[in-house]
């Protein structure tokens, strides 16, 4: 039983062919936020958060994970990517991280633009999580939430400005 299961699961997992579609333009802006104590907001703002500058590296860090989409997801096919635009926003108790992907291509960038701001957020997290563990080493303020696609748009010749 379980090799047949194993058979059937195995059966449905593949890349859609995209071979027949065009080349078009595509662009894609996803965006998401994490919450985290003021304090730690003011460490980021002033500079002083032990691993680094969190904005910078989370630009950079969003850049690289748009570009290794393909690697990360099986099933995305990987494409040229054309342009990548990371912007990181600071507000009293979350950072917003937008992303927007361009590219030519035969399927959509939102996958893309989606992991860019996915890892982006969690880099953060990670650069700041010292100062948000709670007494027992928990993390009762920190929350990773709204990650949407905002935009997506393909654009063919004549559409192109």
């Amino acid at each position: 039983m379980q090799d047949e299961l194993s058979l059937v699961t195995y059966s449905m997992a593949r890349m859609v062919d995209i071979t027949h579609k065009k080349d078009l333009v595509r662009i894609a802006t996803a965006r998401g936020k994490i919450h985290l104590r003021r304090e730690t907001i003011q460490l980021i703002k002033e500079g002083r958060v032990e691993k680094g500058d969190v904005v910078t590296i989370t630009k950079i860090v969003a850049i690289d994970a748009v570009k290794r989409t393909s690697e990360l997801l099986p099933f995305c096919h990987p494409i040229g990517i054309t342009h990548v635009d990371a912007d990181v926003r600071l507000f009293d108790d979350y950072v917003e991280v937008e992303v927007t992907v361009k590219g030519l291509a035969k399927t959509g960038v939102e996958m893309e633009a989606l992991t860019g701001v996915s890892l982006a957020l969690l880099n953060v997290w990670d650069m700041v999580k010292k100062y948000e563990k709670d007494e027992t080493g928990n993390y009762p303020w920190t929350k990773i939430s709204d990650i949407v696609v905002v935009k997506k748009v393909k654009l063919d010749e004549s559409q192109m400005p």
